[in-house]
């Protein structure tokens, strides 16, 4: 994308400070966290069901507990984002962290675990609303794709440190307070972004919004914006513009809106329907049922974190590069391919160890490379600066409905039809392609107050 949508000043001064960078991987913790709290529990599930005697059923609603909690988060994160500024939100999330890992660590009983897990999605599904925007809104165009991907690496990085922390603990405690540990650990890493949430500076684009002018030169200044006054007068243009269109400040479910918000349910449930949080919950026991040993699955799930992990960084190098659609073209391809090899031999008569993990290798390298990339750049992306924070509210809020269903039915249909679960995620990927190439529009290199200009022109 040319620089035409660019502010004049900011086209011919291509940079990006050291403190915008900064900005972005603090608030990006909130990603580790996120990627940490998702994962640590899938080797706690053994433990967990015999600790709490849970049923299949009941298993599969302690690990969606978390998700449940998740819809909530995202659902109730926009509205105070926007209107208090997306740092104390940041700050009250990093707070819910570290009380919720310390909880689940010490519960003595399910209803107390599960109230703790679900204050941990609580911060899960306000951090993967409030962290994008944050750094889509610290970001100059040109690498704002790199920048917002630094949440999804920090996400991904933190389910491989679960993954390796699982497997480290579960050799060197005993299987009765393993559990606990995995969880426990947890707690450093929220302390952590706790400390470095107090001194993120505010988003200068909530800032011009809520009147603070001063600051926001201020904070434009530090972060290096090339011209603050002309990028401020640019920001105040875009709310003009987008208060005229939609004829009412701040409503998102407007004609005006209609587009962005049908791209953000369809982006984020088709995110799911890929089966990626199944595999990530219940990787062990995936790989139990292809035949592996539990502490082969557990090593075999390091090698889903840090193929995982890999294949992000490279997205990180891709996607400001070719765009957000073509790797969503490749992504739907591959991940359909790979999700029907896998069914196939949950099918067969004797299921080859080696081709599941190939297949569940090849799925997340697509997986990571391609939406998982993708969805929260472009979710961040889509909105106007009106109703930015609502919008990634919707669009969070979808994604975790869906995870939290599917994650919660996961086990059951696993038990009962095989590797058609893995058919029916294959099948939804080729759907995804056929959405991407006929809806999905592309947003990159687009400067945030100029997007509903670019989309209008498509």
């Amino acid at each position: 994308m040319s620089d035409k949508h660019l502010p004049t000043a900011g086209r011919a001064h291509k940079r990006v400070t050291l403190i915008t960078i900064l900005s972005a991987a603090g608030a990006a913790l909130g990603g580790l966290l996120f990627g940490l709290d998702t994962a640590v529990i899938s080797g706690a599930t053994s433990a967990l069901q015999e600790r709490f005697a849970l049923s299949d059923a009941h298993l599969g609603f302690t690990v969606a507990s978390a998700l449940i909690g998740t819809i909530v988060g995202a659902l109730v994160a926009g509205s105070p984002s926007d209107r208090f500024g997306r740092k104390p939100v940041l700050l009250t999330v990093a707070i819910a962290y570290v009380v919720s890992s310390l909880g689940t660590a010490l519960a003595e009983t399910w209803p107390v675990f599960l109230a703790f897990r679900f204050l941990g999605g609580l911060a899960i599904g306000a951090a993967s609303v409030i962290a994008p925007i944050y750094i889509a809104e610290v970001s100059p165009p040109h690498v704002r794709g790199r920048l917002v991907a630094l949440n999804q690496l920090n996400i991904v990085f933190g389910i491989l440190l679960a993954f390796i922390s699982n497997y480290v603990v579960a050799g060197l405690v005993s299987p009765d307070m393993a559990w606990r540990w995995m969880f426990g650990i947890v707690t450093i890493p929220s302390a952590l972004f706790l400390a470095v949430t107090l001194v993120l500076p505010e988003s200068p684009r909530w800032l011009v919004s809520a009147d603070r002018d001063a600051q926001a030169l201020t904070v434009m200044d530090r972060l290096g914006f090339p011209d603050p006054a002309e990028d401020m007068r640019h920001m105040r243009e875009a709310t003009a513009r987008d208060v005229a269109a939609s004829h009412a400040t701040g409503k998102l479910f407007t004609g005006a809106h209609s587009f962005p918000v049908a791209c953000a349910i369809a982006i984020a449930m088709f995110n799911q329907l890929s089966g990626i949080n199944a595999l990530l919950y219940y990787a062990p026991h995936i790989f139990e049922l292809s035949g592996a040993a539990a502490d082969s699955a557990m090593l075999q799930s390091i090698a889903i974190g840090g193929t995982n992990l890999v294949f992000t960084i490279a997205a990180m190098f891709l996607i400001d590069r070719f765009g957000r659609r073509p790797l969503l073209f490749f992504g739907s391809i591959a991940t359909a391919a790979a999700l029907f090899l896998v069914a196939w031999q949950f099918e067969s008569k004797t299921p080859n160890g080696t081709l599941v993990l190939v297949g569940l290798l090849g799925f997340i390298a697509a997986f990571a490379i391609s939406q998982g990339a993708v969805i929260w750049v472009f979710i961040s992306e889509i909105f106007p600066n009106t109703v930015r924070g609502k919008g990634q509210a919707l669009g969070s809020t979808t994604h975790w409905i869906m995870a939290a269903a599917i994650t919660w039915a996961f086990p059951v249909f696993a038990t009962h039809v095989g590797g058609w679960v893995f058919a029916f995620f294959g099948a939804m990927m080729l759907l995804q392609f056929f959405w991407v190439w006929k809806v999905m529009p592309e947003t990159n290199g687009i400067s945030l107050e100029d997007m509903n200009l670019e989309r209008a022109g498509r």
